[in-house]
């Protein structure tokens, strides 16, 4: 009788998995693999609104600088709707008392695939550099995801797609769908949303988490820029899946994470650091953004894209119309590059520029918590360009994992929060840094040398622009007092500080860690990190 159970079993899941398989569309996805999407999500993808995501480069201008890095919003919205599946049935797999439904998990797929759907040209270009240029005035500051929005509206209304989505809806639910989708779209800390209860409410932490930044959007382009760039990436999304629980905190669910992967969302964080270091925030491929941008805001009032009811706008008025919005992508710079229009002539001599490699030149960098107007005033007025760049681990100074909850094996449904003397005292001391570079306009090699002699001299004069310089020291105490210590609650010893403060009595002490990790009878072998400014 068991046999014929699990014979009978096996027929239908395969009986079932082959329906599944008949309505799902496969796409082989390089990072990924096999990914299958639902018939909505395809009808969808398969419209002009989502195509155009094809022609909007992911990492805008570094495709400039890194050879492979020319993939698109395309594929990493099916892939941000793919790991967003996977998430959420892996919760309600894993706690049927969530009571996720299907539409559910349609629900945010749907949101994972159109997250994106607001991006301008070369991405952040559009929305971070072009738009605050042109309107620098402006106190509320456009931004993609108020686009995603409104493309997604226009999407639905133009392609018929609320009929698609009212036929899902008696499938799976009764309940408004087409609203929830929307709002999913914008997280929010607080719970001002309609249609669901606040039960679900760690549904909307998946696609885009503002409260900790642990969300699949983040999870695909790590993984996928990393295999573009020609980068590794040492973080692991598949063992947060795994793990992954929805735990009640301070009377919210919120999707918590086996405390043993602690170290693994360390991984996430510093590849986010990481990937803005050595690429987001690479010095050629952000001066070429910015001679990209110049080049926009030269050709802005000559570029006519039609919109509805027979108007035309402009780069910086054509987000105002979905449907004008609809035909901007990256493909304006080869418009304006072939177009001949005697107005666009200083245009064009800059986007020459980018493909002949005549580039601006980077004079070179140095942290510093002054602002770009601050260095403005004490610099050299043949500089042209000055640049900030913020590097952190996703919150700013703070530790991003203080906004992460955790749960142990012996209680699993109870949600909790690591603290640093649980974690390491070898993490670092600060999570932010913030980069000044100096760039200069002009291109003949004699020139920019006395610039780059100038800025020699600029750096050396401003001492307070040096960063924190970490060197490792090893002690060796015979101390008493170091037999009888606790690794938890390991103590900066009065001595210590005493001479290392006379040995450095001129520099600024930024951060002082100790760590044993040898203890003898008698001795106790201590590294010690010390950062100091000099």
């Amino acid at each position: 009788f068991g046999a014929f159970v699990i014979s009978w079993v096996s027929t239908w899941m395969s009986l079932l998995m082959f329906l599944f398989l008949s309505f799902c569309q496969v796409f082989n996805d390089p990072i990924h693999g096999s990914v299958e999407l639902p018939p909505l999500l395809v009808k969808i993808i398969d419209t002009p609104q989502f195509q155009r995501l094809r022609n909007i480069k992911q990492l805008g201008g570094n495709s400039y600088v890194y050879p492979g890095a020319n993939h698109t919003r395309f594929e990493h919205s099916i892939g941000v709707a793919y790991l967003a599946g996977e998430l959420v049935k892996a919760l309600r797999e894993r706690q049927p008392e969530l009571k996720i439904t299907e539409r559910d998990v349609l629900c945010v797929q749907i949101a994972g695939l159109c997250h994106d759907l607001g991006h301008g040209p070369f991405s952040h270009l559009y929305d971070g550099m072009f738009i605050p240029q042109m309107q620098p005035d402006v106190k509320q500051k456009w931004k993609h995801e108020t686009a995603s929005v409104e493309m997604f509206d226009h999407m639905v209304k133009e392609n018929k797609l609320d009929e698609e989505m009212k036929k899902d809806q008696e499938m799976l639910s009764k309940e408004p769908c087409l609203v929830e989708l929307i709002l999913l779209l914008l997280p929010a800390l607080k719970w001002a949303f309609t249609g669901r209860g606040e039960d679900k409410s760690f549904l909307y932490d998946i696609v885009a988490n503002k409260r900790n930044g642990i969300d699949v959007d983040k999870w695909d382009y790590f993984a996928r820029d990393c295999h573009y760039l020609g980068m590794k990436n040492s973080f692991d999304y598949r063992r947060l899946i795994l793990s992954a629980r929805v735990c009640e905190w301070k009377g919210r669910n919120e999707i918590c994470f086996r405390d043993k992967e602690l170290f693994n969302l360390y991984d996430m964080f510093y590849t986010r650091f990481s990937l803005h270091r050595r690429a987001y925030q690479h010095k050629t491929g952000n001066i070429i953004e910015r001679m990209i941008t110049e080049a926009f805001v030269k050709a802005n009032e000559y570029i006519q894209i039609k919109g509805s009811r027979g108007q035309t706008f402009n780069l910086l008025t054509a987000k105002d119309d979905m449907e004008a919005y609809t035909k901007l992508t990256d493909n304006v710079f080869e418009q304006i590059l072939n177009d001949d229009n005697q107005n666009m002539r200083e245009a064009k001599e800059i986007l020459g520029k980018i493909l002949k490699r005549n580039l601006y030149k980077c004079l070179g960098e140095f942290p510093s918590k002054r602002s770009e107007d601050e260095i403005k005033v004490s610099i050299c007025s043949t500089i042209n360009l000055i640049q900030t760049s913020k590097l952190d681990y996703g919150k700013k100074e703070k530790d991003p994992i203080e906004e992460v909850r955790f749960y142990r094996k012996s209680d699993p449904n109870k949600a909790i929060t690591l603290t640093r003397e649980e974690v390491s005292y070898l993490l670092p001391g600060n999570f932010e840094e913030r980069l000044i570079r100096i760039y200069c306009k002009r291109t003949n090699d004699q020139t920019v040398e006395n610039d780059r002699q100038y800025f020699k001299k600029f750096k050396s004069i401003h001492n307070e622009f040096s960063g924190p310089q970490v060197f490792l020291f090893t002690l060796l105490s015979y101390d008493p007092y170091f037999r009888h210590v606790q690794r938890e609650k390991f103590p900066i010893h009065e001595k210590v500080i005493q001479a290392f403060t006379q040995k450095f009595k001129n520099k600024a002490l930024v951060s002082f860690v100790i760590e044993p990790f040898v203890k003898l009878d008698q001795v106790c072998l201590v590294s010690v990190e010390l950062s100091y400014r000099f």
